[in-house]
């Protein structure tokens, strides 16, 4: 599968470095404003295929798009001192205005993956701009907070993190919600297994988890700039859905939304992945306070989206 990357910074050449190691693309095409920084990564990138299976990656342009049935969009600004979440997300909007109608111009059959923060404001935006059905509009979302909740949680019950069922739901940020009321390991309810492998989930417990999750960029960004390594390998996990129409459930951030009570805004639930993008979505089993913790979420989104006049 051919591959676009827009931006080469830390996230987007992760995403693409991931992929390439993963077998995921058989050609990944880096652009970015600064076309010195793509050819570096590009080249860097180069001299790890023959340990990985074999792939081609280049620097280019958006006309090297073309043939792409997936296009990264990892592009855009970081925050400034002092600036303001609207504030960055003007400047990003600006920035996604000029990118977007080229990469449809080049890749018009593509699935646009939208990885720049913030995430699910940003995904509501290229829905808008791009003039393409939604389906194939996907946002990276919450598919890192929910790989957070589960290796979290994995370690608390001593298990691996793969045996663990659980989703982040909601906006990539501050607002999002751990959906415990559903969670499960080994196909067992959380509060069975706990209880039979003698590891009560307690609430001191859920408060630790939930501030692991949900600070956890904040503390990484803290020591060491960005974060990447983690939505680099979610991008790639992304990917391979949508190359072998996987038909994943996965927590990816989109503005088709199913459950009535939600304002029209992308945002994260659980969505079925395949070739074309969203395929379906699905209503996850929440308790009446996640249910609210839901809904304001989705309505702080939709009051900074409607602040920006879309």
């Amino acid at each position: 599968m051919k591959v676009g990357v827009i931006g080469a910074g830390f996230v987007g050449s992760t995403g693409a470095y991931a992929m390439i190691l993963q077998g995921v693309a058989s050609e990944v095409v880096l652009v970015d404003i600064n076309r010195e920084l793509a050819q570096a990564q590009a080249e860097d990138m180069l001299h790890a295929i023959p340990f990985s299976p074999s792939a081609r990656v280049e620097a280019g342009d958006y006309q090297d798009l073309r043939g792409a049935r997936l296009v990264v969009l990892a592009c855009g600004v970081g925050q400034k001192p002092g600036e303001t979440r609207l504030q960055l997300l003007s400047r990003n909007a600006a920035v996604f205005r000029q990118v977007v109608p080229e990469v449809i111009k080049q890749a018009p059959e593509a699935v646009l993956m939208v990885v720049s923060n913030p995430v699910d404001l940003l995904t509501h935006i290229v829905t808008k701009l791009a003039d393409l059905p939604a389906a194939r509009i996907i946002g990276s979302g919450t598919i890192l907070d929910t790989a957070r909740f589960r290796a979290l949680l994995a370690e608390e019950m001593a298990v691996t993190s793969h045996s663990v069922q659980a989703y982040v739901v909601g906006e990539h940020g501050d607002s999002e919600v751990l959906v415990w009321s559903s969670a499960q390991i080994g196909g067992l309810p959380l509060e069975d297994f706990a209880a039979q492998v003698k590891r009560p989930v307690t609430a001191e417990i859920e408060e630790r988890i939930d501030k692991g999750v949900r600070q956890a960029a904040y503390r990484i960004i803290k020591g060491k700039a960005a974060t990447y390594y983690g939505i680099g390998a979610g991008i790639a996990r992304l990917a391979r859905a949508i190359r072998d129409d996987e038909r994943a459930v996965l927590t990816v951030s989109n503005a088709e939304i199913k459950p009535a009570q939600l304002p029209p805004v992308a945002l994260s639930l659980p969505r079925v992945v395949g070739a074309r993008g969203v395929l379906s979505t699905l209503r996850p089993t929440l308790s009446f306070q996640e249910r609210d913790l839901l809904e304001r979420s989705a309505h702080l989104l939709l009051a900074n989206v409607q602040e920006l006049g879309f």
